[in-house]
């Protein structure tokens, strides 16, 4: 427990603005997580791979932050669970996923929000926040992100959030037991955008 515990141990990798703060999960944080994920099982399963059997246990949530501490470890990644700041409610979670260097320097995002929080802005905040850290912080140069044609909140979302279209990627990911197209979204550090 104590590994996993050490993720929230660095003070940088809480991070905020206006109403959201993001931070690395934590087992404390698994009744919260269980207790949103079940509410808004049906609300996020048509954009989501399908959920194993398990999916909701205390046990399928520890193997889940141990990948993530493994990622992080690495470099390939970063979890971050979505805070509201006024009452610390879990709203969601979004990860950097894929980080590659060298020559890329890229990274893939991913999110999902509970059913009560949703377009609220809450996600397009937590975006936000995370393209900031991925070109401050990690000084990636590009961002990437993908949605189901059919998900039109997700690719609002993405293009507000400074993502430009790029094209359509068939069979990309097994959706919900689906091999589903997926449209893709891209993200330059700003500074390097004309270069």
């Amino acid at each position: 427990m104590a590994v996993l515990e050490w993720m929230n141990s660095d003070p940088g990798l809480t991070l905020e603005r206006g109403e959201v703060r993001l931070r690395p999960p934590r087992m404390a944080d698994y009744p919260e997580w269980a207790a949103l994920r079940q509410t808004s099982r049906q609300f996020l399963q048509p954009w989501e791979p399908s959920w194993p059997a398990d999916d909701l246990t205390r046990a399928a949530f520890r193997r889940r932050l141990t990948l993530y501490q493994r990622d992080q470890d690495l470099g390939l990644g970063y979890a971050f669970f979505v805070f509201r700041r006024q009452d610390d409610a879990l709203l969601g979670g979004i990860t950097l996923r894929n980080i590659l260097r060298g020559v890329a320097q890229s990274g893939a995002i991913g999110y999902w929000i509970g059913q009560p929080y949703a377009r609220r802005g809450y996600t397009l905040a937590a975006v936000q926040i995370l393209a900031r850290f991925a070109f401050d912080r990690l000084a990636l140069h590009r961002l990437e992100a993908a949605c189901c044609p059919e998900n039109e909140a997700s690719a609002r979302l993405l293009r507000k959030a400074g993502f430009d279209p790029e094209g359509r990627a068939r069979g990309y990911l097994k959706i919900n037991g689906v091999w589903r197209d997926h449209l893709l979204f891209g993200m330059i550090r700003p500074d390097e955008a004309d270069g």
